[in-house]
């Protein structure tokens, strides 16, 4: 069986997260043959691979979106649209939710359109443009609008222009938005099996980045998040399963627009064994030991991290802190953090880059979460399975991993404090770092809860089992 898995962003250029789940899922399916299609922002991190390919990922394909503005339009196009072809451009425009996905796959895979630009030099297309605008947009300016339709939708048209795409008898993406649409344009041409798993919920994330980013302006950032919630739903529509990490994320991709009875559960999982030699907790004389294991990019947070330590620190002097986790990724945010230890005087702060994990979770007493969007993160489960409460904040699964969902009544294994407040957080490591016998109840539900729901062997098993499930429907459709 050949698996093509659909990737943004992340695998196999980010160490971590969605890339650690995907090099997992490979390594862990040897009998499965698994290519893997990249979307990247800049080509050049073509090659940079962060992980040694397992033997089974037999080909990488990497597209760079920036590779789209080394091409260059031909000329003006006239007329060549049907109706039914112009209607979906216009609702892919204005952002509504009836949009013809198999109508946009057919204008772009079935002509020969010289470069993605093309078809914005279409006599179609302009008409497409104002009609959206005077229907929907006329109070903004028009050339503004114009090349802010143009700037959202060149990256979009430029992936389904792609030819190429790899043969597999599984098309699987980890996410929806870029990825998701080259999934379904895949397995349509080859009329294969397309599923979906979802780790945080891809529209949401693109939306917390649009409001607060600078390089959207006042009324667009409308545009650009109705935008990215439209491709989850173009996704969700051709996906033949969806899946998510756990029922707080089904709950919102059922609102967003995906059928619910597509959705299913399948809860991310570890490798206990890794963390078998941590010894458990002990009430030392030394310093309370602090730790989060996280990548050192804005959606981590690592702001409000170093803000609670610095009010950690007031009440306690007898306090240690390490940062664990890469700080290649946006080099300048990893700068500013540094920066900002320093400016706040902490003492005794260490941000260690990348890391084995295992080997520095001895040292820890307490482990932090601050992220303000997180799926189900790996890092929790692993502390869990060392025997480490956590405090994180209260996005995506962490509730659930650290009460316990409704089958679960094993108790806390940490805390949940609202994201972006850096005093609920020092509250909270304050009230743990103040009892051993606080953490090391916690620490002992966490282990229970991780061995009980959330082993790599179930996490194993049941995407063997939706694989050879979509294989089973491949060959007795061909």
């Amino acid at each position: 069986m050949k698996v093509c898995l659909l990737t943004e962003g992340s695998y196999p250029y980010v160490v971590g997260g969605v890339s650690a789940w995907t090099h997992m899922l490979i390594q862990g399916l040897p009998e499965v043959e698994f290519t893997v299609y990249s979307i990247g922002a800049l080509a050049k991190d073509r090659g940079n691979f962060k992980y040694k390919l397992p033997e089974n990922c037999t080909a990488v394909q990497e597209v760079f979106l920036d590779e789209v503005l080394s091409e260059r339009a031909t000329g003006l196009i006239p007329p060549m649209l049907t109706n039914e072809e112009c209607q979906a451009l216009t609702s892919l425009v204005g952002n509504k939710d009836d949009i013809d996905f198999d109508c946009l796959m057919g204008i772009f895979r079935n002509r020969q359109w010289k470069s993605p630009f093309d078809i914005f030099m279409s006599e179609d297309f302009f008409k497409v443009i104002q009609r959206a605008y005077k229907e929907q947009f006329s109070y903004l300016p028009f050339t503004d609008y114009f090349w802010t339709i143009r700037s959202m939708l060149l990256p979009f048209f430029y992936l389904l222009q792609q030819k190429n795409l790899p043969q597999a008898d599984v098309y699987h993406s980890v996410a929806t938005g870029y990825c998701g649409i080259i999934g379904a344009v895949a397995a349509a041409q080859y009329h294969k099996p397309f599923i979906l798993t979802e780790h945080g919920i891809y529209a949401r994330e693109r939306e917390n980045e649009i409001i607060k980013s600078d390089w959207v302006r006042g009324d667009f950032k409308g545009i650009w998040i109705d935008y990215f919630y439209n491709l989850g739903r173009l996704a969700y529509q051709k996906a033949d399963q969806v899946y998510t990490l756990f029922e707080h994320n089904a709950h919102i991709e059922a609102e967003i627009g995906c059928p619910p009875e597509k959705i299913h559960v399948v809860p991310n999982g570890i490798h206990m064994e890794r963390f078998a030699s941590v010894p458990k907790l002990t009430d030392h004389p030394g310093p309370i030991v602090i730790g989060a294991v996280v990548r050192v990019v804005p959606i981590k947070d690592i702001s409000t991290l170093l803000y609670a330590f610095y009010r950690v620190q007031q009440e306690r002097t007898d306090t240690e802190f390490y940062i664990m986790g890469n700080l290649e990724e946006e080099p300048e945010y990893a700068a500013l953090m540094k920066s900002l230890a320093r400016n706040l005087s902490l003492k005794h702060v260490h941000f260690t880059g990348t890391v084995n994990v295992a080997e520095y979770l001895p040292r820890m007493d307490i482990l932090v979460l601050s992220s303000i969007s997180e799926g189900q993160p790996l890092a929790v489960l692993e502390g869990f399975a060392a025997h480490r409460p956590y405090v994180t904040t209260d996005v995506g699964c962490c509730r659930e991993l650290i009460y316990g969902d409704s089958q679960d009544h094993l108790g806390s294994a940490g805390s949940v404090v609202p994201p972006m407040n850096d005093k609920a957080l020092a509250d909270e490591i304050l009230r743990l770092a103040g009892s051993f016998q606080l953490r090391s109840r916690m620490a002992d539900i966490g282990y229970e809860r991780v061995k009980n729901s959330y082993t790599y062997e179930l996490f194993i098993n049941a995407y063997r089992e939706i694989y050879q499930s979509c294989h089973k429907l491949t060959k007795k459709g061909g």
